[in-house]
């Protein structure tokens, strides 16, 4: 039980020192601000991706839906 208590003492003692230190709370803001920017880049480019899916499928049907025609000219 002894060594628990110590072992709860010094983690109570590291947190309270990692509280006090401010020198790595930017990098911790810089790379919540890069996650949050990823996961918009993510989200827009599946957007795009499904809106030029779209656009090809129009194409395509608009393609199928041409009457095909016999010759060109006539002679």
């Amino acid at each position: 039980m002894d060594n628990l208590m110590k072992h709860w003492i010094d983690l109570k003692t590291r947190i309270d020192e990692l509280r006090k230190d401010q020198a790595g709370l930017s990098t911790v803001e810089y790379i919540i601000i890069l996650i949050l920017i990823a996961v918009v880049a993510i989200a827009l480019w599946q957007q795009f991706g499904e809106a030029v899916t779209a656009r090809i499928e129009e194409g395509t049907g608009a393609i199928n839906g041409m009457p095909s025609g016999g010759g060109g000219g006539g002679s």
